[in-house]
């Protein structure tokens, strides 16, 4: 029974590695990558007017967090 020959392993690795890392690179370069614009500090939205009250009570309170009372 013959024996597997490896010997021509080696490079028929690598050079697939090589060419999917071609291939890989001429796809992402097609690619339009958007960049998201910075945000303008000074900008904020306006407030809405909420019908509750915003201060925290123990209900919000985490449950690690020691009770006030």
């Amino acid at each position: 029974m013959p024996q597997l020959d490896t010997s021509t392993w080696f490079l028929t690795i690598t050079l697939m590695i090589i060419s999917l890392f071609c291939v890989f690179q001429s796809k992402m370069i097609n690619q339009l990558m958007t960049s998201i614009p910075p945000q303008d500090k000074n900008h904020t939205k306006p407030k809405a007017q909420l019908p509750w009250e915003t201060k925290w009570t123990k209900i919000y309170l985490p449950h690690s967090s020691p009770l006030l009372s």
